[in-house]
């Protein structure tokens, strides 16, 4: 019944401040109670509403502001592509392509799926490296795509000028849908599978609840929900400002053109493949019997409105668009009459100018968010309709299952802070739409927006010193420069300049002593009555003795590794994290909801950006060391994986034995207003022991050299930690019921059926990187997962993925680098003891001779 007592049914009728029922626009009965309650109709949205409801899920409710696919959906150009550079990107967008395959059939609704398959054209050699480099990371997927001459790209798209193409990566299957039909389709499955939309129903108040549901507000009542997610689309930041959230997302303005019929099209006997002329940064389809290209313009010519992130989006904006600018496109255009000729002749009937959604990296934000209990986002999808149908399954599996159903970090929420402020976004969208079809290398920086407010105590002392990368907001050197040394970034398929200078920092740690700023990893404070409790079982490994550090992993229910953290008893029942860069508040979240869900009295405390962090590692660390403290810094006086409160140079630094290059070395927990200070101290201590900077990718190499797993690669949410060859840290036996510990078993007890090798590759001037395929007797057995040049023994290494029958020692593979496939063969690990293996190896022969 109405709560103003009369007898319509809540939802039908509406009332006035005197309590006077009028009729409604919602049509249906209200909903006072839900599982999930989803905010925005765009195709994202609605494709939430289908999967959660397909999946069994009941009272799922999804309110939209005016009507289904106002915003952006209603005028997108409707590209459907397999392609996508990111691996496990490559999933959603094959997860979207086969759900819009079956959907009219399955609903009844008509979704205007067109397959010709798409060309992205190369015509520059360094095009065709490009995808000779994305074709490696593709065998190992489901989707098929082809590396294709000039002969075969005529075929599919007769009407092109070939004078300049060299080369194509054709993708069977690629094309263009309907928005408007797709997102009726998928409303029409939500219904039929249960789930409620009201249109005309715009959130106005998210509260929070004690007990973690949310009470969403609209004009029609309020609905107790269980979670909530924003589907917002470019109303998403200001839902997120209702619980004090500013989302790093921005509309721009993107252009397409729609041409009148074209008698060369019209004359076509089957429809012309998409194109994507990358060199001229645009996209070509056939639209009936014309065609509609859109192009990305330069950075400088872009318009991003900004206003809306300051003063809001206009009330009322929805189905409207903004005024064309021909001019700032007419570059574009231009080259497009170039490869396709007709254009030069053709009409010009539509220029849609409307608003899209980024965010700093272009990628969307996909998942719960960390500092709030329930709060899921999908969100900031510059390409929605290609991501809608694969987002809402992987996020409907999310929330079914209590994990991700594979990793896709890339996306989380949690990558950004609250050092994403407003002139950084603004920076980095403009950069990322301008920069949509550059030629993506690996190792790719991006200097838009750079530095942030994230820079560490030595930031200063080094920046002009060496080659910056970015992570998490924070500026960390990758390599050094020396006199003669060719300077700067110069992104290259092969080795390139900083290739000479890597190997020399990874002899100065090897034979002498490094410094290393590693400020950028995550670091948490856990205490209270149940901190002990709470780790034992977030983690698989025992918790170190107080004054003691060891690894440990968090896994999900199903045993994948979630993370892998080092751990440190400070004092009783006091503990220090450390995790990854990228890792930060994507740990965080994970621990903060076990907090929540087992009720644990624990107090956390984010520190990563009070606390700067040093590594020095190298036969002479412990020298250098010495001479800036009065603590015994001798093997017996501080072991391996020992921690100790020391003054060092006259600052007071916490001190843990632990090194990633496997090397004699201490990582060194500084304040950061201290962090210089110290830094310049071991400095000028280290002259005569030959102390000097090296970055992250000498650490790289000689982490490879010792067999170091790296999150991320070797193991993340597509990986157990037993295939991982991570038993050493996974105590099954322990008393504690760790999340995971169970499917661990169960793995354990059915054997394994692939398993992580160490693998040399016998390179020319090229080295693998990860996600490379592997082959043997001309088929696809796995993949690698991260790789590097060995110094120290003058060959490529690298970690692959292989079947069981394949993991033995000896065994001959083939990896595939760039269109070409190097011999290799698995080896013992490591290839280098590390530094404690060695002295306990030294010390085993000295006490038997």
């Amino acid at each position: 019944a109405c709560q103003s007592g009369c007898q319509c049914k809540s939802g039908i009728f509406v009332h006035d401040s005197t309590g006077t029922p009028r009729e409604g626009v919602l049509g249906k009965r209200w909903k006072d109670t839900a599982e999930t309650v989803i905010i925005g109709g765009g195709c994202v949205g609605v494709s939430m509403a289908y999967h959660l409801a397909k999946a069994g899920m009941k009272d799922v409710v999804l309110l939209e502001k005016t009507e289904l696919t106002a915003g952006s959906t209603w005028h997108a150009a409707g590209l459907t592509t397999y392609y996508h550079p990111g691996i496990n990107l490559k999933k959603i967008h094959y997860d979207s392509i086969k759900l819009y395959e079956t959907l009219e059939a399955e609903t009844g609704q008509a979704v205007g799926l067109h397959q010709p398959g798409s060309i992205r054209i190369a015509s520059t050699p360094i095009r065709v490296d490009e995808m000779k480099y994305q074709m490696t990371r593709t065998h190992w997927h489901v989707t098929e795509q082809y590396l294709i001459g000039p002969e075969k790209i005529q075929e599919l798209f007769p009407l092109l000028n070939m004078d300049k193409v060299l080369a194509g990566l054709y993708t069977p299957g690629d094309g263009h849908i309907d928005p408007y039909s797709l997102t009726m389709a998928l409303a029409a499955g939500a219904r039929m599978y249960g789930a409620q939309i009201y249109n005309n129903a715009p959130v106005t108040i998210l509260k929070p609840t004690s007990d973690g549901k949310w009470d969403v507000q609209t004009s029609h009542g309020t609905i107790r929900a269980n979670r909530i997610v924003n589907t917002a689309g470019f109303w998403a930041r200001e839902v997120g400002k209702m619980i004090g959230f500013e989302h790093p997302t921005i509309p721009v303005h993107h252009q397409y053109v729609v041409t009148a019929t074209i008698p060369e099209v019209k004359a076509l006997k089957k429809e012309l493949a998409v194109i994507r002329d990358l060199e001229a940064s645009y996209y070509l389809r056939q639209e009936r019997d014309g065609l509609l290209f859109g192009p990305y313009e330069k950075m400088e010519k872009m318009v991003l409105q900004d206003s809306w992130v300051r003063d809001g989006v206009p009330p009322g904006f929805g189905k409207e668009l903004f005024e064309s600018d021909l001019d700032r496109i007419m570059e574009h255009v231009e080259k497009a009459m170039e490869m396709v000729p007709v254009l030069k002749k053709a009409d010009i009937i539509n220029i849609v100018s409307g608003p899209i959604t980024y965010t700093p990296d272009l990628l969307p934000m996909v998942g719960p968010h960390c500092g709030v209990r329930n709060y899921w986002t999908a969100i900031g999808f510059g390409y929605g309709i290609i991501h809608a149908g694969g987002i809402g399954k992987f996020l409907s599996e999310w929330i079914m299952n209590g994990e991700p159903p594979y990793d896709l970090i890339e996306c989380d929420p949690n990558r950004y802070g609250k050092w994403t402020d407003v002139p950084f976004m603004c920076a980095k969208a403009r950069e990322s739409y301008g920069f949509n079809n550059v030629v993506g290398y690996p190792k790719e920086e991006r200097f838009a927006g750079r530095p942030t407010c994230r820079t560490s105590g030595v930031y200063e002392l080094l920046k002009d010193k060496g080659s910056m990368g970015f992570h998490a907001g924070w500026e960390q050197p990758h390599w050094f420069y020396k006199p003669g040394d060719d300077i700067g970034y110069k992104p290259s398929f092969q080795r390139t300049n900083w290739f000479g200078p890597v190997g020399r920092e990874c002899k100065l740690v090897m034979e002498k002593v490094g410094v290393i700023d590693l400020t950028p990893f995550g670091k948490f404070i856990v205490k209270g009555k149940d901190s002990h409790k709470l780790l034992d079982r977030l983690f698989a490994n025992t918790m170190p003795k107080v004054g003691m550090t060891n690894i440990s992993h968090m896994l999900t229910p199903s045993g994948k590794v979630y993370a892998e953290v080092t751990i440190t008893q400070l004092a009783l029942g006091e503990f220090l994290l450390v995790t990854g860069s990228g890792s930060e508040l994507h740990d965080l979240r994970w621990i903060e909801t076990e907090v929540a869900q087992g009720g644990y009295d624990v107090d956390i405390t984010n520190v990563t950006e009070d606390i700067g962090v040093l590594g020095i590692a190298g036969p002479n660390s412990r020298k250098v060391l010495q001479k800036l403290t009065n603590e015994d810094m001798s093997e017996a006086g501080f072991k391996f994986l020992h921690c100790k409160s020391i003054q060092l140079a006259g600052k007071p630094v916490r001190a843990i034995r632990i090194s990633y290059t496997g090397e004699l070395g201490w990582e060194l927990y500084i304040d950061q207003k201290d962090m210089a200070a110290v830094y310049l101290a071991m400095v000028e201590a280290g002259k005569d022991e030959g102390i000097d900077n090296f970055g992250t990718y000498a650490m790289a190499s000689l982490r490879l050299e010792k067999g170091f797993r790296g999150w991320g690669a070797e193991m993340n949410c597509d990986t157990n930690p037993l295939e991982a060859g991570l038993d050493y840290f996974i105590k099954l036996n322990k008393p504690a019921d760790f999340i995971g510990k169970a499917a661990l078993q169960e793995i354990k007890a059915k054997g394994l059926k692939r398993k992580l090798s160490y693998i040399a590759v016998n390179t020319d001037d090229i080295d693998p990187e990860g996600n490379e395929t592997v082959w043997y007797n001309g088929k696809v057995v796995g993949n690698t997962t991260s790789g590097a040049y060995s110094y120290s023994s003058q060959q490529s290494l690298a970690f692959a993925y292989l079947p069981l029958e394949l993991s033995t020692l000896g065994q001959k593979v083939e990896v595939e680098l760039l269109g070409k496939k190097y011999p290799a063969n698995i080896i013992q690990e490591p290839l280098i003891h590390t530094e404690p293996t060695r002295t306990r190896l030294q010390k085993k022969a000295q006490s038997k001779a």
